[in-house]
């Protein structure tokens, strides 16, 4: 007899699922979930309810664990330690590929070209295809400087030493004049020194260069110059001692010290560190002082001039790299060598990857310091496009952040696809375009902060748009046009602008109304604001930058809160400020103000463990004796921004000061934010917002916020356009780079870029108010508000 029924399912089939039980990572209150493999799962919320602790700090963050201890320890003491996370159970997990929304490095050296590999495979094939022949792909490499050295070496063969003449050269692509850089820098130098005056009476107007301590010291006692003999009557010698002497050990009342010009000093000292990270006077002078202009020797192309004259069918390797990607494809689809076919593939394959993703329009010689943040996570994409893994977990964090309506249909066919050859992908979001693509959907909430971190739905989209949930309710909202729109005060006028991939552009930005600049990715929004409005009088830009801060930083601390507090505190106890900072006086002696203690396990993970001393309060104990308004310095902390805005605005613990930056803070929708958070824990939006926090009472006319969006839950956007109504009510102008349809319906005036990106954009395609637009929809933009308006 025939047995018909069906077979019994393989047990290994079974492992269908990746499970997670009791998560406590970061705000999650024991978290459990199942989410199905091979599908595309998307986690929605109010931004700070937890989605990112649960997908990147406890899936993500224990598959790479788990995949880093497979490793011999040797070598995962060369890997980043990841500690486990806070749950008790994480089963059928699969290596997680994160593809996350973190800016690039701004290293001057780094490129487009470089951080994909794409500069590498192109050296490659310069080094074999170009004439005249200069050497190995190093010879192509900005990175690498040509040197030469001889000299004798000792050899011991056989229990004899003999020496030997040896030498050797290295044949690189750096320009020399500025070591691979592409521009130089140029000193102002009455911005050093006044000449009329000698150093003894001042002349240095460097920041902290008085003759007072010990430059004075060094400058009177090196003996290169006279301190007393005005520097416009220096010698030629003299005034280059004082500008670029190398530095030199000289010896001053008996104490060995180092003197250096003025120029070396200055380079070491403030141009090796970050603009964005000096002090408000350092940077000013920087600003002052330093003027940087393109190389006259490479033309900002940072090649050597041996490198330039490589060519391959008429083109050097600086000429590839400042074509547009998608030129540049076709370019290389044109090279018909049989000698280098396999090399030849693989870089059309990555270059059609840049454009398939929609950043045809970049070029390989873009600094990857200037992409903005969806720019960055769709270039980290490009690599696992043509993966042929399967069965790999992919986390995505806001994918649709920077991309039109447009774009945003390529970048769902993307996931799809990852999704179709049998990965899982994991995607953080908030656009309703992108969740609607989701085989399943799980939500946190119910708020944020304290007030989130449980599971609010799972399921199926059409079950969340009947859940009741806050996402559920909001995910087909519409925006409506406005029925009337303000009328400027004036126009803040561009001529000629030329950066990167504008055309020339003329146009009058309106002035005391809310301006929104729409286009594709790369149609040259970016480029205009902050080419040519950004850097004017009056102008406050608020961008995706990130915000530098370690763990001692906290809200508190970043938005000058905390002066205010601590004055308070010891105004009210009689003793010094000093004391209830957590970074100073005040701090516990076990764990320096920490909070937690932290020990080193060489390959292992850290562990953190809260100081028994202080119990994770970070004070002293006689700190904490001390009290404002019945609470002590560490309880107001703790407190979150709507609970110390009500605490500091009335009674007896108030103080207007702090009472005023407390209600910037609420009104950029970070009210669920605790004083003394981390900022390292802070999401990007959030940080996006605090900044925009600070900036709110800024002297300054014109406001220009980049993509205020990000990371904003549906029903915080509505929060977010009353705020910009509130600046514009105020007296201000703003001017808002943005995408998100809603944003869009609420303006008052709208610059449409395009058409498309590249050097397909670039041009003013509409100037006029959202209603206008609508009406006559030729624009993608137009289209894609008509429908939203619409539906």
């Amino acid at each position: 007899m025939t047995d018909t029924r069906p077979p019994a399912p393989h047990i290994a089939d079974s492992h269908d699922l990746i499970r997670v039980r009791g998560a406590r990572e970061n705000n999650l209150k024991d978290v459990s979930v199942e989410i199905p493999k091979r599908r595309l799962t998307v986690f929605t919320g109010v931004s700070g309810s937890g989605k990112s602790s649960l997908v990147f700090g406890t899936i993500a963050a224990e598959s790479q664990r788990m995949i880093n201890e497979t490793y011999s320890a040797f070598l995962q003491g060369f890997m980043p330690a990841l500690a486990r996370p806070e749950v008790d159970l994480l089963d059928g997990l699969t290596t997680a590929i994160i593809v996350d929304q973190e800016r690039m490095g701004a290293n001057v050296r780094s490129t487009v070209g470089t951080v994909t590999d794409a500069n590498a495979m192109l050296r490659i094939l310069f080094s074999r295809l170009g004439q005249p022949h200069i050497g190995s792909p190093q010879a192509y490499s900005f990175n690498v400087a040509s040197i030469s050295g001889a000299g004798a070496v000792t050899v011991e063969r056989g229990g004899r030493t003999t020496k030997e003449r040896r030498s050797f050269t290295i044949t690189g692509g750096m320009c020399p004049r500025c070591e691979g850089m592409g521009r130089v820098n140029d000193f102002d130098l009455s911005a050093l020194y006044d000449d009329r005056k000698s150093l003894n009476e001042g002349a240095i107007t460097i920041p902290g260069y008085s003759m007072e301590g010990w430059y004075g010291r060094i400058f009177r006692g090196c003996g290169y110059f006279d301190p007393d003999k005005p520097i416009r009557k220096f010698t030629k010698r003299e005034l280059d001692d004082l500008l670029h002497k190398e530095p030199t050990k000289i010896k001053v009342e008996g104490i060995n010290l180092t003197y250096a010009g003025l120029i070396p000093t200055i380079q070491k000292s403030f141009l090796s560190k970050d603009r964005e990270a000096m002090q408000p006077h350092i940077r000013a002078f920087v600003d002052r002082a330093v003027v940087f202009t393109t190389c006259p020797e490479c033309d900002g192309t940072r090649l050597s001039e041996a490198a330039r004259s490589s060519k391959i069918k008429g083109s050097n390797i600086a000429d590839c790299c400042a074509m547009q990607i998608s030129d540049l494809a076709d370019w290389v689809r044109a090279l018909k060598e049989p000698s280098v076919a396999p090399l030849l593939a693989a870089l059309g394959e990555t270059l059609d990857s840049f454009v398939e993703i929609g950043l045809g329009y970049l070029s390989l010689d873009r600094p990857s310091g200037t992409l903005s943040g969806g720019e960055a996570q769709r270039t980290k994409m490009i690599r696992h496009l043509s993966s042929s893994l399967t069965d790999v977990t992919y986390v995505f964090d806001e994918p649709t952040i920077g991309l039109h309506p447009h774009d945003i249909q390529r970048m769902n066919n993307l996931l799809l696809r990852l999704r179709d050859k049998g990965n899982t992908v994991l995607v953080v979001e908030h656009k309703p375009e992108m969740i609607t693509i989701a085989d399943h959907v799980v939500d946190l909430g119910p708020g944020a902060g304290t007030a989130g971190g449980s599971i609010c739905f799972e399921g199926t989209v059409d079950g969340l748009r009947t859940s009741g949930t806050l996402t559920g309710r909001h995910l087909d909202d519409r925006a409506t046009l406005k029925e009337k729109v303000r009328v400027p005060s004036g126009v803040l006028e561009v001529r000629g602008a030329g950066t990167h991939n504008l055309r020339d552009v003329d146009v009058d930005i309106p002035l005391g109304v809310l301006v929104v600049v729409t286009g594709v990715a790369g149609s040259g929004k970016s480029s205009l604001i902050h080419g040519s409005v950004s850097g004017r009088d009056g102008v406050i830009s608020i961008d995706q930058g990130a915000i530098r801060g370690s763990r001692r930083s906290n809200p508190a601390t970043y938005t000058g809160l905390l002066d205010p507090i601590r004055k308070a505190f010891a105004k009210a106890n009689g003793v010094k400020p000093a004391l209830f900072s957590a970074n100073s006086e005040g701090a516990c002696p076990t764990c320096n103000g920490a909070g937690v203690i932290y020990t080193d396990l060489a390959m292992m993970a850290g562990v953190a463990t809260v100081c028994e001393q202080c119990e994770g309060k970070r004070f002293q104990a006689e700190v904490l004796e001390y009290t404002f308004g019945g609470r002590d310095i560490s309880e107001v902390l703790a407190m979150p921004v709507t609970e110390a805005e009500e605490f500091f605005g009335a009674g007896e613990a108030r103080i207007p000061a702090a009472h005023a930056i407390l209600t910037r803070l609420a009104d950029v929708g970070l009210g669920y934010v605790t004083l003394g958070q981390p900022l390292t824990t802070l999401s990007g939006g959030e940080r996006q917002r605090l900044r925009l926090a600070t900036h709110l009472t800024d002297k300054g006319g014109i406001y220009v916020l980049d993509e205020p969006t990000t990371g904003l839950h549906l029903a915080d956007v509505e929060q977010l356009l009353g705020l910009l109504d509130r600046l514009v009510d105020s007296g201000r102008s703003v001017i808002v780079i943005e995408h998100h349809q809603a944003v869009m319906a609420h303006a008052d005036w709208i610059i449409d870029l395009g058409p498309g990106a590249g050097h397909d954009g670039g041009r003013i395609v509409f100037e006029g108010t959202p209603a206008d637009l609508v009406a006559t929809p030729t624009t993608l933009t137009a289209r894609h508000l008509a429908e939203y308006t619409r539906s």
